[in-house]
């Protein structure tokens, strides 16, 4: 399946609390959601071209880990 990378999330309705390297953090109230994007980064440095599907990657393994 072909995706497009997504750099970006935006949820309306929903406040975003940070945008990092490569998550980004949002309140739900009582609960914080980190959502991982496809952005790269090395050096302290975001990269112009994300990876496709990278952001869901990270998730499984945080599923698996955490």
């Amino acid at each position: 399946m072909q995706t497009s990378p997504q750099s970006f999330v935006d949820l309306p309705g929903i406040t975003k609390l940070r945008s990092g390297k490569v998550r980004e953090v949002f309140d739900l109230g009582d609960t914080l959601l980190f959502v991982a994007t496809d952005r790269i980064s090395a050096f302290d440095v975001i990269l112009p071209d994300p990876i496709p599907q990278k952001g869901a990657v990270l998730n499984q393994l945080s599923a698996f880990w955490f």
